[in-house]
């Protein structure tokens, strides 16, 4: 991430992002385009994986339902199940 957008992550300005990733020992490159890429940590990782989440609650929504999906079609192919199941769209899938 450049530092304007880990800035924007944290709430700071970017002199502010710039001297905290320094403080944590972060990996920084100068990229092509001159900016400087900064490797994010763990849990500065998690902040961006949790604003992502955040932003858009459809998306987050739909990513849910695909992971619920695939619960559903692992339990049954475990258990021998073989049925066709319709989505929405009248698309079959067979689990």
């Amino acid at each position: 991430m450049t530092y304007r957008e880990i800035a924007e992550m944290l709430g700071c300005d970017a002199d502010t992002a710039r001297a905290t990733t320094i403080q944590r020992e972060l990996d920084r490159k100068k990229s092509r385009d001159g900016l400087t890429r900064v490797k994010l940590d763990p849990e500065l990782t998690a902040r961006f994986i949790s604003m992502i989440r955040n932003a858009d609650a459809a998306l987050n929504q739909a990513v849910q339902e695909l992971r619920n999906m695939h619960e559903m079609m692992a339990r049954r192919a475990r258990s021998g199940g073989h049925s066709t199941i319709y989505d929405d769209g009248g698309f079959a899938v067979s689990g």
